[in-house]
C-alpha cells in the first residue's frame, strides 16, 4: 500500500507524491483514493487505492536501480519499426507499461534515431514528453530538485550521442584505407 508522501511512478504522467489518502463518494460507490501530485505536469491524480497496482503505480527507483536505468541509455538501440506509424505506436506502447527500463529504451532509441535521422513532429513531441517523465523519477530517485534533473538527462544524452558519432566515425575510418588530409590553403 502506498502512504501520504510516498514517492511514486504514474504510467505515462510521471513521478509525484501521494498528497492524501482519503475516503469519497464517486458515481455512487464509497471508496478510498490516493490523491497524487504528478511533477512533470502539475497535475493532480485521484487513483482508486485498491486498484493502485493494477493501474500501474509504483514507487519512484532507487539507487541501485538508478544505475541499471543510466547502463540502458547508455547501451546500443534496439531495433525498431521502420514506418513511423509502427514505430509511434510501439513507443507509446512501451512508455504506457510504467516500466521505467521500458521508458529509458524509448528515451535512449528516439534519441539515438534522432540524431540518425531525425524524428518526425509525433516522435519529437514523444520524446520530449518520456525526457520529462524520465527526469522526474530521476529528480526522485537522486534526490536533485526539476531543473537539475532535466538538465543531467539531456547532458547524458549529448554525451552518448557524442560517443556514438566518435565510435561511428572511427568505424568508418577503420574500413577505409589513409589518405592524406587536404588542407585549404590560409588567405594570405
Amino acid at each position: 500500500m502506498f502512504e501520504v508522501g510516498d514517492k511514486v511512478v504514474y504510467p505515462h504522467h510521471g513521478a509525484g507524491v501521494v498528497q492524501k489518502r482519503e475516503h469519497k463518494e464517486v458515481l455512487g460507490q464509497r471508496r478510498e483514493y490516493l490523491t497524487i501530485t504528478i511533477l512533470y505536469n502539475e497535475m493532480t491524480v485521484m487513483v482508486p487505492a485498491e486498484n493502485a497496482e493494477r493501474a500501474g503505480l509504483r514507487r519512484v527507483i532507487d539507487e541501485t536501480t538508478v544505475q541499471e536505468v543510466l547502463a540502458v541509455l547508455k547501451d546500443d538501440g534496439t531495433q525498431m519499426p521502420k514506418n513511423w506509424n509502427r514505430r509511434f505506436k510501439h513507443n507509446r506502447d512501451k512508455i504506457k507499461t510504467g516500466d521505467v527500463f521500458e521508458l529509458a529504451e524509448v528515451v535512449r532509441n528516439l534519441s539515438i534515431r534522432d540524431l540518425d535521422k531525425g524524428l518526425s513532429t509525433g516522435e519529437k513531441q514523444m520524446f520530449g514528453r518520456a525526457k520529462k517523465i524520465l527526469a522526474s523519477e530521476l529528480m526522485y530517485a537522486c534526490d536533485m530538485e526539476e531543473q537539475e534533473a532535466i538538465d543531467f538527462l539531456e547532458n547524458l544524452l549529448e554525451n552518448i550521442g557524442g560517443d556514438r558519432g566518435e565510435a561511428r566515425v572511427a568505424a568508418g575510418a577503420a574500413g577505409e584505407p589513409d589518405e592524406p588530409e587536404e588542407h585549404e590553403a590560409a588567405p594570405e
